[in-house]
């Protein structure tokens, strides 16, 4: 596989039993791209994130960040190597406030240790100071600062999807995983979500793979589209070569989503 890949997996299958939810899935995402990843519920999209963030070890195959394997480690030890991941359902801390929820997430890039935090040292001071800043910095961008001592649960949706981005920005990531981030967003949200994404891709310097079943946000924002059904992918390409792929038509998006995105003009 080429050196260039920022994340490969290569012919990565994973079995639940007697059911194969992907099969030898092989994916390259260079450094700076925008990738989506579509395909009907039940295909193995999530299942790939889980995969990538270490939820799952793969059945077979191998899975590698920066040139170095990850398939195997914990969750805890590849959020450390610089992929992070957002949820399609949700999962904030609701009773803390938002700037609590992005700080527990800063907090593992903490350089003070156990006994500077007891002993209140200068290290852990000047730690504690510069994380507080990072994580106004992360709310501000993600425009939460008005939010941020309000209790996560509070929040009006849109914001809660908002905050748990924030969240994930907050590990500092290379890689950034956002499954769904659309879900449940009115098409004004749904509008800023897309102007911010890319906005946070530029200005982090970020990676970015994306699962999305709103085709307006894929087609809208990725340069490149890999598309799964039953574990498989079928198909990879452009947003104008995947609207136009009959086998995707079949597949997942139909005729009349197709005609909706303007196929062929």
């Amino acid at each position: 596989m080429s050196g260039e890949a920022l994340l490969e997996l290569d012919q990565v299958t994973m079995m639940f039993g007697g059911l194969k939810a992907v099969s030898d899935f092989t994916l390259q995402v260079r450094p700076g791209e925008l990738v989506g990843l579509i395909g009907p519920n039940g295909a193995g999209k999530t299942t790939i994130f889980n995969l990538v963030t270490g939820v799952y070890t793969p059945t077979a195959g191998s899975i590698r960040f920066e040139g170095r394997p990850i398939h195997g480690l914990r969750p805890h030890a590849i959020a450390r190597r610089g992929i992070t991941r957002t949820f399609q359902n949700i999962r904030l801390f609701a009773s803390r406030t938002c700037r609590d929820n992005v700080c527990i997430a800063a907090h593992q890039h903490a350089r003070a240790g156990l006994l500077d935090a007891v002993l209140r040292t200068g290290r852990f001071e000047r730690d504690e100071r510069e994380l507080q800043r990072q994580v106004a910095e992360l709310l501000e961008v993600m425009g939460l600062a008005a939010w941020a001592d309000q209790p996560a649960a509070e929040l009006p949706y849109g914001q809660q999807r908002r905050l748990e981005i924030a969240r994930a920005l907050a590990g500092r990531p290379r890689l950034l995983l956002l499954d769904e981030p659309a879900a449940g967003l009115n098409p004004q949200e749904t509008e800023e979500l897309m102007r911010l994404i890319e906005d946070v891709r530029q200005r982090f310097r970020l990676t970015l793979l994306l699962i999305e079943h709103d085709m307006r946000v894929v087609m809208g924002i990725c340069r490149r589209i890999v598309v799964l059904d039953y574990g498989v992918r079928i198909a990879e390409g452009t947003p104008d070569q995947i609207r136009t792929d009959r086998r995707v038509i079949e597949a997942y998006l139909g005729e009349e989503v197709q005609a909706d995105l303007g196929a062929g003009a």
